[in-house]
């Protein structure tokens, strides 16, 4: 699973108890914090019997389920000692539908679980709580004459009949939960802007779209332009490309730039590597490949890991303006925005050009302001000149 990885959700299984499998069949998939995992019969059999449900949090060594060939054989993670399992009724009751059955004193065992694996979740307490509502309990005789100044205040319990829908967070969401307020507390970030003139981007696209097409067979996009100036900055100012280890500074002089897809399952940041020795045409057929394997969750672990800077498009969703959060351990990350056209002084008079806001978030302890400022200078200056991004070594 990689050294990072010491636990995964549960996904669909794809048989069930009872049914045949033979040596190296997909059973079941892992859910974990980067990547999913297709778990493999590691002989043939029956499956004698699933230990662990679709949504259940497993750890490295734990069983999943066995095979009977004989004599019982295990479908697991990798080997490594498993904690004690939790007890089967923690199994099949959220905390949630736990805590208010607990306040409305139901009995758990008068509800029926509708959740995966006959588990009682919130909306399993709710429905009988329609079915029986509680009674109002007698006022107290020995009630205080002045109960706003003695008694605590209630605690809000759900309002019954109010619709809503409780949806467990997959792995990847709530890693990404974790890795932004970790990016947040443990990074000094600053965030400065600027806008560039695509005019002569879009321009040279056009003039060299169809012949681009024809020889390389893919299409010449924006991202392969952002790269190509991302790289000659980084060049020149090595201190963006760089990362703290301990009291240490560590200047990369090789790039490799992460680049922000959007999937179903939430963001992830593949890695063009050696980025500077990729042709634009080579950067737009390996983004396009990351890209399309990251939406149908077939990224590898080695293809999310490293990356020395990062680029993300909000454009692509509308977004005019942002501040982009840093990718630990990385040092900064370019934030793209939506192309619109505005009205521009050019030499005196004013037009109309297609512009785009840039944003670069850094961390202040390793990047000055200057430095930060001066990068995305380098990197306007460079697309509102796009030839001379084929002069870049």
């Amino acid at each position: 699973m990689g050294e990072s990885l010491v636990e995964a959700t549960v996904g669909p299984w794809l048989v069930k108890e009872g049914e045949p499998v033979t040596a190296g069949q997909t059973v079941v998939e892992l859910e974990t914090e980067k990547v999913n995992l297709q778990v493999s019969a590691e002989t043939s059999g029956v499956i004698e019997r699933i230990l662990k449900q679709t949504g259940d949090t497993v750890h490295v060594g734990e069983i999943l389920a066995t095979v009977a060939v004989g004599a019982p054989q295990a479908v697991s993670m990798p080997a490594a000692p498993a904690p004690a399992p939790p007890s089967e009724e923690e199994q099949r009751v959220t905390s949630v539908a736990r805590q208010m059955a607990a306040e409305h004193g139901i009995s758990l065992g008068a509800i029926s679980g509708t959740g995966p694996g006959g588990r009682i979740v919130k909306t399993d307490v709710e429905s009988y709580l329609d079915q029986h509502p509680p009674t109002p309990p007698a006022p107290s005789p020995t009630q205080p004459s002045h109960p706003l100044e003695t008694a605590p205040l209630p605690t809000e319990a759900p309002r019954v009949g109010r619709p809503e829908k409780q949806i467990r967070l997959s792995r990847r969401r709530l890693t990404i939960a974790r890795r932004l307020l970790e990016a947040q507390h443990n990074t000094a970030s600053l965030t400065t802007f600027n806008e560039v003139d695509m005019k002569a981007v879009m321009d040279f696209r056009r003039r060299h779209r169809e012949s681009f097409q024809k020889r390389h067979e893919v299409s010449l996009g924006l991202m392969s332009f952002f790269v190509k100036a991302s790289v000659a900055a980084l060049k020149a100012f090595p201190e963006v490309n760089a990362e703290i280890q301990d009291e240490d500074l560590i200047e990369k002089y090789y790039y490799d730039i992460g680049i922000a897809v959007d999937t179903p399952a939430g963001l992830v940041v593949p890695v063009l590597r050696d980025a500077n020795e990729k042709s634009f045409a080579e950067i737009e057929r390996e983004i396009g490949e990351l890209a399309r394997r990251a939406r149908e969750s077939q990224l590898t672990l080695e293809e999310l890991r490293g990356g020395t800077f990062t680029i993300t498009n909000g454009g692509v969703f509308g977004s005019l303006l942002s501040t982009p959060i840093i990718n630990p351990p990385q040092a900064s990350i370019l934030g793209m925005h939506r192309i619109q056209e505005r009205p521009v002084a050019v030499e005196g008079q004013v037009e109309i050009r297609p512009m785009m806001y840039l944003a670069l978030t850094y961390d202040h302890r390793i990047i000055d302001g200057r430095t930060a400022v001066q990068f995305l200078i380098r990197i306007k200056t460079l697309l509102e000149d796009p030839e001379q991004l084929l002069l870049e070594t």
